[in-house]
């Protein structure tokens, strides 16, 4: 998501504020959220303020968009839309938990009970909440957490690499769903050398005993004698799907790591580890899914 420019960032014409003025602050050091803002008309928007609503820069703090200075920025500059219409009035007040609010175009995390999470899930780890074989789980490396979280699809137990949690049931449902088609990238070992031909085949497809199965894409990322180390990506989601594509092509894997799902990216996150994702990340998987 770009960032606005640095530095004051200009009101529209004819904005003001009352209320408590410039200097009024709330208890968590915003601006005072009894001030009124009036615009000329020609700054004034259709959108109709909810009554008991949060002011718009304050949600976009909230959601992780800079400081609320900033945030105002990015309203002046026609980069915040509040249900498909652009908002330029700082003091908009608006429904964080049932309206849709974008900024450069993508959907923001409003709601604050709202949680999103990546995982790098180690090899010998269940992909459940508990288990009745005493085996450690993806719960155990999440901790204790208020929130039912959902995972958005399953890692075998050898299989390592990038999970992801939420308590948005919508875009979990989504991004799991094969209407569309979220792609996942892996690393696989495999035995080696690795036929030329190998990419072509596997997007052409090949038949396993459920049906065709083919990657989006291919490539070798490293040879090193009997071993080779590849990159594979797909978008489907059914069992053991990348182990058993390979495996069927020639080549089985000893060791396999989910990279990436969609536009969120493992990166540097440590085995066991687990991180917040950004609001452009959110907004990114929300996008993959046309929410």
């Amino acid at each position: 998501m770009s960032k606005a420019r640095a530095g004051g960032g200009r009101r529209p014409q004819g904005a003001r504020r009352g209320g408590a003025g410039a200097g009024g602050r709330n208890p968590v050091g915003g601006a005072a959220d009894d001030e009124l803002d009036e615009f000329d008309e020609g700054e004034r928007d259709s959108l109709i303020d909810v009554p008991g609503g949060v002011r718009l820069q304050k949600v976009l703090a909230a959601a992780g968009l800079g400081s609320r200075r900033h945030c105002e920025e990015l309203i002046a500059e026609g980069r915040v839309e509040v249900d498909g219409e652009i908002v330029r009035r700082y003091g908009a007040r608006v429904d964080p938990d049932h309206q849709v609010i974008r900024v450069d175009g993508l959907r923001i995390p409003s709601r604050q009970d709202l949680v999103y999470l990546a995982l790098n899930k180690p090899a010998g780890v269940v992909t459940t909440m508990s288990d009745d074989r005493g085996r450690r789980t993806v719960s155990d490396l999440l901790g204790d957490r208020e929130e039912r979280l959902y995972h958005v699809g399953r890692l075998d137990y050898e299989t390592e690499g990038l999970m992801l949690f939420t308590n948005d049931g919508d875009l979990a449902h989504r991004l799991t769903h094969p209407r569309y088609g979220v792609p996942k990238t892996y690393l696989a070992d495999v035995p080696g050398p690795v036929e030329r031909d190998l990419g072509r085949r596997l997007l052409a497809g090949i038949e396993l005993d459920d049906g065709m199965a083919s990657a989006d894409k291919f490539r070798v990322v490293e040879r090193a004698g009997s071993r080779a180390l590849v990159e594979i990506t797909l978008h489907e989601g059914r069992k053991h799907i990348v182990r058993r594509l390979l495996a069927a092509a020639g080549y089985p894997v000893t060791r396999l790591v989910r990279t990436q799902v969609g536009p969120v990216s493992l990166g540097n996150l440590r085995p066991g580890a687990s991180r917040a994702l950004t609001t452009a990340e959110i907004g990114k998987l929300y996008a993959a899914v046309d929410l």
